[in-house]
């Protein structure tokens, strides 16, 4: 086994966590940059509130909760009872309306801000599915570059120093995949850099939470940024029925053929240690069969959703439901849930749906 690579201060924590549910919900605060003047870094970060675990609405939603009392109708709550603050930040923000830039920025706005996630100095990766250079954009095989750029321009806003995009294709070489999908040219326009991933420097590092897998060939980058961004499309997959934000974390390992044995479990087991600080699904168009490479525009439906959370299971438990299915339904969102890595109760959660028209 190779030795462990300097440990930053991101992978420092992550692997002396403990493996408790709660504690794994509760961690939303984001670090401090080891790049920047501690009090650079404390001023810049909001603090975070904990999410109610009640769903609260802004404007017009696709899906809204059932009416409640109205003032018309008293009802016998104890006179205690406080009502939950409708502007705190929202667990899981959904974003509705056909601009991406727009319904992006929104859905970050309301888990508090980017500024909530980055600080000054800040070196930020960004980790979207390029999985092939196949097809172009209107496939939905790949995550939408606009999507991809607005978060690279809000990290440079809130100070970033340093802003990678990256993936792992398995179809063709990396900078011709990062061209077809439209990423390489809207990154490159917001300030972003496209980072090909170095087979020689994988690094096995052990996973400390691992049930089925103890260790992993890992682009170490990925562990050692001060803040991970999983921006994954929603799309089917014939192995997995669905590639969320999960399964998007293969792309960030070497050898994706081991974790094709007991692929749940595994891929729960690498999300133990990778641990995205923010996720950000992609559901502007969707794949809904055939992938996931597809390429029959006839399995693609317009959506012109993103969902945004740091609850990585949360954010896949909501989007299995764009395909009907619910997150029990995706094996490596069920075991990330057993593992305590998030949660699978949306009813439990604050979540905000916001309709931009």
């Amino acid at each position: 086994m190779k030795p462990l690579p300097p440990i930053s201060r991101r992978n420092f924590l992550k692997l002396t966590a403990t493996v408790a549910a709660g504690a794994a919900l509760a961690g939303c605060a984001p670090k401090q940059s080891t790049n920047a003047p501690a009090d650079t870094a404390t001023t810049a970060l909001k603090p975070t509130i904990p999410p109610s675990p009640t769903q609260a609405t802004i404007g017009t939603t696709s899906a809204p909760p059932e009416p409640g009392p109205t003032e018309s109708e008293p009802t016998e709550a104890s006179p205690t009872a406080e009502p939950t603050p409708t502007n705190a930040p929202a667990y899981m923000a959904v974003a509705h309306g056909p601009d991406p830039a727009a319904i992006t920025r929104a859905a970050v706005d309301a888990l508090g801000g980017i500024s909530s996630f980055v600080a000054a100095g800040y070196d930020v990766i960004i980790k979207p599915n390029i999985c092939t250079g196949y097809h172009t954009p209107e496939y939905a095989t790949t995550t939408n570059p606009t999507v991809v750029a607005t978060l690279v321009s809000m990290c440079l806003e809130a100070g970033a120093e340093r802003v990678r995009v990256m993936d792992y294709p398995f179809g063709g070489t990396a900078k011709s995949a990062y061209a077809i999908s439209g990423i390489t040219d809207a990154v490159e326009a917001a300030g972003g850099e496209m980072h090909v991933m170095s087979q020689a420097k994988y690094t096995q590092v052990e996973i400390p939470q691992g049930i089925d897998i103890r260790s992993v060939d890992i682009y170490p980058d990925v562990l050692e940024a001060d803040l991970l961004i999983n921006v994954p499309i929603a799309k089917s997959h014939d192995a997995t029925r669905l590639t969320l934000g999960g399964k998007n974390l293969m792309g960030v390992i070497l050898d994706r053929g081991m974790m094709h044995y007991n692929l749940g479990q595994r891929i729960a087991d690498l999300t133990s240690l990778v641990q995205p600080e923010l996720t950000v699904i992609d559901a502007v168009r969707i794949l809904t069969a055939h992938g996931p490479t597809g390429g029959d525009l006839a399995d693609v439906k317009q959506m012109d959703t993103v969902i945004a959370s740091r609850d990585i299971v949360a954010a896949d438990a909501y989007a299995a439901t764009l395909f009907g299915l619910t997150g029990a339904d995706i094996g490596y969102v069920q075991k990330s849930a057993d593992m305590g890595l998030g949660t699978l109760d949306l009813s439990s959660i604050n979540i905000q749906e916001i309709n931009l028209g």
